[in-house]
């Protein structure tokens, strides 16, 4: 919210799609952590899971770690598509250089680039990470930035009012 109140005065559109695909991703990182949950459940063994042998829970429980990587994967394109017009509204303002505006819509695409790799070609994830990387530290750059030198939002003259 508060990048929104940082962002609305550039562009009320682009910093309500932002915080839509901040809730969106959210959501997805939530609904994800039932799976770390059912596994958790399954390798403590409740009573109602005696009609399953150990190993059988054991599997099941490994499933369920497994799918919550691969929720992880998915929820990646969210982290890559907040990223986009998070980056725009960076470039368009005039208190923030532009050039973190356009490392995060960079940040976005790579984001969105490894998921898709995750899902289709997991076996090259690992390669795809290490040339991606120099790209998703935009998103250090700007926190950093915002720590340590913040936004001088500059008051609109009189006239553009």
């Amino acid at each position: 919210m508060a990048l929104y109140r940082l962002f609305s005065s550039v562009n009320k559109t682009i910093a309500s799609l932002m915080v839509a695909l901040v809730l969106v991703s959210a959501a997805v990182g939530f609904v994800n952590v039932l799976n770390y949950i059912a596994a958790l459940t399954l390798f403590r063994g409740a009573d109602f899971l005696a009609v399953l042998e150990k190993p059988q829970r054991d599997a099941l429980a490994m499933l369920f770690l497994r799918l919550d990587g691969q929720g992880n994967v998915i929820n990646e394109i969210f982290w890559g598509l907040w990223l986009l017009p998070f980056g725009l509204l960076v470039m368009r303002s005039r208190f923030l250089p532009r050039i973190l505006g356009v490392w995060l819509i960079i940040n976005g695409f790579a984001y969105v680039v490894l998921s898709f790799t995750g899902l289709v070609s997991p076996q090259h994830n690992e390669v795809a990470f290490r040339s991606a990387f120099p790209a998703l530290l935009g998103e250090v750059a700007i926190m950093l930035w915002l720590v340590i030198r913040g936004a001088k939002v500059q008051p609109l003259p009189a006239d553009a009012s």
